[in-house]
């Protein structure tokens, strides 16, 4: 009798701690997907911002036709991107031509104390940092979800429940490198 005893309370241990174990994969999974959803917001308020920003641009800066070209492929990239590597790719490359777009708008000192550019900059500047801490957050929910599908013994559970590494929102190797900039006109 003492013995049924035992294995029963090690059989509801056991059950418990597959059931906890579940549950938290299941609500890092979920943290993760939650985290990606406000990146989204984040990315679509900026592709909304752009046009209006590249407009206010394009009346001082005729002549600088390859940085508008390159800001229009990236955000059109950003909207075409399906997964998260597509979407982060497309992500530094808007980084980039907005920089670019940026280091243009240097060069122009009456757009530079124009209202209306210094509003959208300013907003830009902001969703900017929205998507840098967004992109942080994500990536730690998935250290956390990619630390638990790979110890012991939760990568057990994780194995035969399906639950896989997930990737890391990142930046490819010439989006790290610094943006090159030309002032020489058409």
């Amino acid at each position: 009798m003492t013995l049924e005893l035992i294995a029963i309370g090690i059989g509801v241990v056991v059950l418990l701690w597959l059931a906890l174990t579940y549950n938290s994969f299941v609500t890092l999974r979920n943290r993760i997907d939650n985290a990606w959803s406000q990146i989204d917001v984040q990315l679509k308020k900026r592709y909304d911002l752009i046009p209006n920003l590249v407009e206010t641009v394009k009346g001082y800066a005729r002549y600088e036709k390859s940085v508008f070209e390159n800001v229009t492929k990236a955000r059109s990239a950003m909207m075409t991107a399906g997964n998260v590597a597509d979407k982060a790719k497309a992500d530094n490359m808007l980084t980039g031509a907005l920089k670019s777009l940026f280091a243009v708008a240097e060069n122009y000192p009456n757009l530079k104390a124009n209202e209306n550019f210094k509003q959208l900059q300013e907003e830009l500047s902001g969703i900017e940092s929205k998507i840098a801490y967004a992109r942080q957050f994500f990536n730690d929910s998935v250290l956390e979800y990619n630390t638990k599908t790979q110890t012991v013994p939760s990568s057990i559970i994780a194995g035969m429940l399906g639950f896989h590494k997930k990737d890391y929102f990142q930046a490819e190797g010439n989006e790290r490198a610094p943006v090159k900039v030309s002032f020489d006109k058409l």
